[in-house]
């Protein structure tokens, strides 16, 4: 992405997920912040009290640029901005980003080839457009703590910020789709993502199931993902991941292990995905008979995938992540950072980690500046 400038006005974690992939692979993304900064930069533990490692990780390699939208000097800075930009990305509610006149007709305007990228929690086409969304509140709404009572007979959250960061990813292929009609055809155009519809596609993926159909062929829930026994398997000293699922992997491990429950009625996938549940209770049975480090042994040689349950932190040390180079450190003034980077792989034009985090408003002269303005424009 060199050579494309990002003007980023978004806050939080979807929309600065999104172009931190952006600037890892090249952009020149500048963070427009209000003189308060990002709510992030306050949430999470850094070495400053305006760098949290959650704003660190999802903002780094950007430029930022301190920017009171509300004055005229704002207004003239962001309008310079957006007249050289490629991209304006914001995750502001409709009716917020109408209020100050950087809507899409007035952007547009202003650089017709502009790809205009809307970042909210509910679609503006709806009834529910002005409402505020959180990750907690969309994961609600489309139904992820409903499959995770059906799974553990609670209804939960799932751990991590699911919603924000499948969101992110899907702003950017949006707009990268977006950025590759304006090669061929010289076109700008705006795209809306938004949290509620983007994870209600993502759950309907495999839950969607007999609901898919006129009339419906069962319920809209994938019966594997939530049988109750669909969880790590303990072993004699610890617990294993280990999925026995296809016919190939079965046989295989049936014919190692021979447990005195196998069975013809679970001869084929077809029999045990209609009893999963009992399947996981009878391996689970089965597992505890040896150890982790045998389990582990047994399933390489078998090709069967299995996995040891590793925490957050363990995955700084893991030795394939490490030999594959994911983590990059980067000398910051407040010290080295290690990032985990990029996470695919370009033969002619891999990514890198960007660079640190910028400070508030560290770029601020040096962009005006870039755009012929005093640093009273801010």
């Amino acid at each position: 992405m060199s050579g494309i400038r990002v003007v980023d006005l978004t806050t939080m974690v979807m929309g600065p997920y999104c172009t931190q992939i952006m600037a890892d692979m090249g952009a020149d993304v500048i963070k427009v912040e209000p003189p308060e900064g990002d709510a992030t930069r306050y949430i999470s533990a850094g070495p400053a009290p305006d760098m949290s490692g959650v704003f660190v990780n999802v903002n780094r390699g950007k430029r930022s640029v301190v920017l009171d939208l509300r004055t005229p000097e704002g207004r003239a800075a962001i309008t310079a901005l957006i007249g050289g930009a490629d991209v304006f990305i914001h995750s502001m509610r409709a009716k917020a980003i109408a209020k100050l006149g950087l809507g899409y007709p007035e952007v547009a305007a202003l650089n017709p080839g502009i790809v205009y990228t809307n970042c909210y929690g509910y679609s503006r086409r709806g009834p529910a457009a002005d409402r505020p969304a959180y990750d907690d509140t969309i994961q609600a709404e489309c139904g992820l703590p409903a499959v995770q009572e059906q799974l553990t007979g609670r209804a939960d959250y799932v751990g991590t910020i699911m919603a924000d960061k499948i969101a992110g990813l899907t702003a950017l292929y949006a707009t990268m789709m977006a950025l590759f009609h304006r090669e061929r055809t010289g076109q700008g155009q705006e795209v809306e993502v938004a949290m509620f519809e983007t994870m209600a596609s993502f759950m309907l993926v495999e839950h969607a199931n007999g609901a898919l159909f006129d009339p419906p062929r069962g319920p809209a829930v994938y019966p594997r993902t939530v049988a109750p026994n669909r969880r790590p398997y303990e072993t004699s000293d610890g617990q294993i991941a280990a999925l026995i699922y296809n016919d190939k992997h079965w046989n295989a491990f049936i014919g190692a292990v021979q447990p005195e429950w196998a069975s013809e009625q679970y001869a084929t996938l077809a029999q045990r995905a209609q009893q999963i549940d009992t399947i996981y209770g009878l391996v689970a049975q089965t597992m505890k008979e040896r150890t982790t480090a045998q389990w582990l042994a047994l399933f390489e040689e078998l090709e069967i995938p299995a996995a040891p349950l590793n925490t957050p932190g363990a995955l700084f040390d893991d030795p394939h992540l490490n030999a594959v180079g994911l983590f990059e450190t980067v000398d910051t003034a407040h010290g080295p950072v290690r990032f985990p980077g990029v996470p695919t792989w370009l033969s002619a034009t891999p990514g890198r980690v960007a660079g640190g985090a910028p400070e508030l408003g560290e770029h601020t002269s040096a962009v005006l500046d870039e755009l012929g303005l005093g640093r009273d424009s801010a």
